[in-house]
């Protein structure tokens, strides 16, 4: 069989490495990528179960071998991605699409195996948006107060009445197919990952980037706290965040290096921005005034460009607002770009070479500008309709790239001819979140869909797209250019893990 993800992890050890299956059926690990010890191994193939327990002793200097069964599986509901459910479950993609906000916490397995009927979904979906983003099962975080644009629980009932159509009533099965992606193959095979266990089983990985050391450093989506791995050894270290409002969810979601080598975090509900100096190994905090810093104060994203005016800016999620804060002053500055949008929502922010701040309209289709002398708000809108674009970073030549959640789209904006560039995903739902770039000039994302990341050629749209080795909550994307090919890093924000795939060609 091809395309069967094998994984192996040694007794004691945080870090599991995965290696794919080729046309012939065989796997192999490469020597240098598994020491001396005993190791458990895996396997992730939709549709079949391994036989048995399979273990293999390494020792030196000799060739461990192990062929692995594979069965058909009876269940296969468990195996199926959030895109698997998306593609089975009935109904107009129109409906399907509202599946997308109900992946950030949890899975949609949990969807389709519930019992409710709509009334009850009602009740459910009202207790969900009463949850913070930083929620997750084994660790749910209650807002202090819902904001507004949440609405009423009423609101909500088109969508309970859609999903009390397709999950299970007490005892009874689905009632439609369930479909599934095709294993990979060829170039998809080609690739080594690695996944580094962290400390707690409640610490989401959100951001995750490589300093020009070669550390890993990552926010916390759900705790006070800031991490950085060795990849080298596995080891973890963590610095403790000051927490500013008790009570208050916890965790931080973007994390930004500036030109000094120094980390900023949007401390989200806490309402401030951090920024971490890894010489001293100190925080110093920008927190909001008292003012602006009510109930639903939300800071998810910081765009670090301040070289430029000595400006920082931030986003007030709560109040779908854009800040500004002067570095010398200390003091934050309003703009409320969509205030006359109904609807709109702000979400990724990036700023340019002169400081201007560009953010993603999350609802719809469009990336709006504020003007960093004027003021002044513009819009562009993106080719595809209800693109939903989600993260953006601003590239060296001031172009704009986008991850189009439901366009399922990567996107470029060439902010000096107002021109965009798309590529299509083929997979369908598979929502990127995020995208980054390499020195090839290919464009790297994934989602909290497929379970798979996504590398794409804009030369030629070829995609290779490589499926990782169990469920796998993927956010921002980063790219480590320095290695040879280059290294693919992300969080599994669900997985209490940190990520790193590496093609081999």
């Amino acid at each position: 069989m091809e395309g069967v993800v094998v994984s192996a992890k040694k007794n004691g050890s945080t870090i599991t490495v995965s290696v794919v299956s080729d046309g012939q059926g065989v796997y192999s690990f490469p020597a240098n990528r598994l020491d001396v010890g005993h190791y458990a191994l895996k396997i992730r193939a939709v549709g079949y179960d391994l036989v048995g327990v399979a273990t293999v002793d390494v020792v030196e200097n000799r060739v461990a071998t192990v062929d692995l069964a594979l069965r058909k599986t009876k269940n296969i509901a468990p195996q199926l991605t959030n895109t698997e459910w998306m593609l089975s479950v009935p109904g107009p993609d129109e409906q399907k699409a509202n599946l997308l906000n109900c992946v950030g916490c949890h899975t949609l397995d949990r969807v389709v195996r519930s019992t409710h009927d709509a009334n009850e979904f009602v009740d459910t979906i009202w207790r969900m948006v009463g949850y913070a983003q930083v929620s997750q099962p084994i660790k749910p975080q209650r807002r202090v107060e819902i904001p507004s644009w949440a609405g009423t629980p009423e609101q909500y009932r088109k969508l309970a009445e859609y999903l009390s159509t397709f999950n299970r009533s007490p005892g009874s099965k689905w009632g439609y197919p369930l479909k599934t992606l095709p294993r990979p193959t060829g170039r998809a095979t080609r690739v080594i990952i690695t996944e580094y266990g962290l400390p707690r089983p409640t610490i989401e990985p959100h951001d995750v980037i490589v300093d020009e050391h070669g550390m890993v450093w990552y926010s916390d989506f759900g705790e006070q706290f800031f991490g950085r791995l060795d990849p080298q050894t596995g080891k973890v270290t963590e610095w403790a965040v000051p927490e500013l409002k008790p009570g208050y969810p916890t965790g931080m979601l973007d994390l930004e290096e500036d030109k000094d080598g120094q980390f900023w975090l949007g401390m989200m509900f806490q309402g401030a921005v951090a920024r971490f100096d890894p010489k001293t190994e100190k925080f110093k905090i920008y927190s909001l005034p008292p003012e602006l810093n009510d109930k639903v104060a939300q800071l998810d994203f910081v765009a670090v460009n301040y070289p430029v005016d000595g400006k920082v800016w931030a986003d007030n999620a709560g109040h779908r607002e854009i800040l500004r804060l002067d570095l010398k002053t200390g003091r934050y500055e309003t703009f409320e770009p969509i205030k006359q949008l109904p609807g709109y929502s702000i979400y990724g922010i990036a700023a340019d070479s002169h400081n201007n701040l560009y953010f993603a309209e999350f609802q719809t289709n469009h990336i709006g500008r504020i003007d960093a002398k004027t003021g002044e708000v513009e819009f562009y809108e993106t080719p595809t309709l209800h693109s939903r674009p989600r993260r953006v970073k601003m590239d060296p030549q001031d172009r704009l790239w986008i991850g189009e959640y439901q366009g399922n789209r990567i996107a470029m904006l060439d902010t000096k001819s107002g021109k965009f560039t798309e590529w299509p995903i083929p997979t369908p739902w598979s929502a990127p979140y995020d995208v980054a770039w390499d020195k090839n000039g290919e464009l790297w994302t994934g989602s909290m869909m497929t379970d798979r990341v996504v590398r794409l050629d804009p030369k030629t749209s070829q995609i290779v797209e490589y499926l990782m080795p169990g469920e796998t909550n993927i956010r921002r994307v980063f790219v480590d250019s320095s290695t040879t090919p280059v290294t693919f890093w992300t969080g599994n924000n669900h997985g209490a893990a940190i990520i790193k795939v590496e093609p081999l060609d």
